[in-house]
């Protein structure tokens, strides 16, 4: 008798088993979930550089993504598409937007009103969504201050240029003076000895 109950048992649990992946199968195959992965959190830029937003997507239905910038400006709406559909990009960045089909972003031409908070919405066509956040910091490139430096550099060059030309003169000038005045001391000397020679 406890044969039989085993062999309905192992039974059951094979039959478990099989509907258990069956089930797990059917789940995966039924439509639904979006996964969004962002590589690069924090992005540092200077002003004038083109950045990219980068993301990558997936899911089994067709996603709209649609990006955000948050800042201390307020928050504004960059640019939302469908795969393989429309693309719809706010007339504040007409021309300084590309997007790609993973979902990443390009910004052209960055500056300093573009630091902020990036945040990436992608839905899938079943109303599941997955959401990423990327902060974005822009840094001025202060020519003024390397200009600055540059010229007083060169000036402070020119300044020690002419006081070293200026000593060398000063130098031969001396050099000179001394020369002129060592020939008439000399002279005067041989006249008083020629006179003292004479009234001899």
């Amino acid at each position: 008798l406890m044969r039989p109950l085993q062999g309905c048992r192992g039974r059951g649990v094979v039959v478990g088993t099989v509907t258990l992946c069956l089930a797990a199968g059917w789940a995966l195959q039924t439509p639904g979930g979006v996964s969004l992965v962002v590589p690069q959190p924090n992005i540092n830029a200077t002003v004038a550089q083109n950045i990219l937003l980068s993301v990558e997507y997936s899911c089994r239905g067709i996603a709209t993504i649609e990006w955000k910038h948050v800042s201390s400006w307020g928050t504004t709406s960059i640019v939302e598409w469908k795969s393989g559909n429309y693309v719809n990009i706010s007339t504040v960045y007409k021309n300084r937007v590309n997007t790609f089909e993973n979902g990443s972003i390009q910004l052209l031409n960055v500056g300093m009103r573009d630091a902020g908070y990036y945040f990436v919405t992608v839905t899938e066509e079943y109303g599941t969504s997955a959401y990423g956040t990327i902060i974005v910091n822009v840094y001025e490139i202060v020519y003024e201050d390397l200009h600055f430096v540059a010229v007083l550099f060169a000036f402070l060059a020119a300044v020690s240029a002419i006081l070293i030309c200026f000593m060398w003169l000063c130098n031969k000038s001396l050099h000179m003076f001394q020369k002129k005045t060592t020939h008439k001391l000399t002279a005067s000397t041989t006249e008083e000895i020629e006179l003292e020679t004479i009234e001899c």
